[in-house]
């Protein structure tokens, strides 16, 4: 018997599906610390100091979504001898989602959408054509995980000629007709990078790995989309390369502003930069990982873990604090 506590009750319908797919060695707790704390799993994404010291049987948490917190991880570096995990479940729809935003800003949709929807047909009869043509062209997808990969695999059914890095790479190897590179490869694969993807995490290694000399170095008319997190890219710097042409455009999921509070919502602009004035930018309000299925393969996910658990077995998706992913 596998003892868990879930810090957040999901929704009912959410709950019963959950519990649908448990083993019967999985016995879970839902809500308040329970009287007495046994558990050995904790589930939470940002475990309050309470329910880290609760039970003295706990040695895992379990973030539920991909990424790590920065609030959990300089907490749980307190706690050197809880192990750390977090699901996946997300991989092909923010890779989805990030071919969206490529083919959106390779196509300029959002403005020729924005001008038919006002009877303006001019945009049909731009020349030169303004569009960027995808297939033959080489894609760079910075960080080669769970999300990388498979956005990898729609790059290549697009035609594209696709390089990836991933840090813990030594040397270049070739996976499913990808060439992975290591992370010192960058400054030379950038000049090679008609589209460059990131869907890195956020670590001290990679703020701001990517500055106006990083930048120039992409050709001309190059494309930039961002899932991984916005710190990974100058701010200043992307809006410039933005408003001077040098790159044809960027579609950005992840921001350098958040509304503070609910009320915030309706009225918070997503950077201190205009990028919202721009047309060769497509905005995404940080909802790449949002599809009607994403709760269901969430919960999939996390029932694969805690049955792993239950049965004995490794469980995946470890996440290692001293990299921050």
């Amino acid at each position: 018997m596998i003892h868990v506590h879930l810090s957040y009750p999901p929704a009912p319908d959410d709950l019963a599906s959950l519990q649908g797919q448990l083993h019967p060695n999985v016995q879970l707790t839902i809500g308040d610390l329970p009287d007495p704390a046994q558990y050995e799993i904790l589930v939470n994404g940002r475990p309050t100091p309470q329910e880290l010291t609760a039970s003295p049987n706990l040695h895992t948490v379990i973030i539920p979504w991909a990424g790590l917190p920065e609030v959990t991880a300089v907490r749980l570096r307190d706690f050197p001898h809880l192990k750390l995990h977090n699901l996946h479940h997300n991989a092909a729809i923010v890779a989805e989602g990030m071919l969206m935003l490529l083919l959106g800003v390779a196509r300029l949709a959002v403005p020729a959408d924005r001008a038919l929807r006002q009877g303006d047909w001019r945009p049909r009869y731009e020349r030169p054509f303004p569009s960027v043509l995808l297939a033959g062209k080489t894609a760079v997808i910075l960080g080669y995980g769970a999300i990388g990969q498979r956005l990898a695999q729609l790059c290549r059914a697009l035609g594209m000629i696709v390089h990836a890095i991933r840090r813990s790479q030594s040397a270049p190897i070739t996976d499913n007709g990808v060439t992975v590179h290591p992370a010192d490869s960058l400054p030379e694969l950038l000049p090679q990078a008609n589209a460059l993807l990131i869907c890195l995490p956020h670590t001290p290694e990679t703020d701001g790995l990517l500055g106006a000399a990083e930048l120039a170095l992409l050709p001309p008319r190059a494309i930039l989309v961002n899932a991984g997190r916005a710190a990974i890219v100058n701010e200043d710097a992307l809006y410039e390369a933005l408003v001077s042409g040098h790159l044809h455009g960027a579609g950005l999921d992840v921001w350098y502003n958040y509304p503070k509070d609910e009320a915030a919502r309706a009225n918070t602009f997503p950077a201190e930069r205009p990028f919202h004035q721009l047309d060769n930018v497509l905005l995404s309000p940080h909802r790449t990982g949002h599809v009607a299925e994403t709760e269901p393969l969430r919960l999939a996910a996390l029932a694969e873990l805690l049955n792993a658990a239950a049965q004995g077995q490794p469980l995946p998706n470890a996440i290692d604090l001293t990299r921050g992913y």
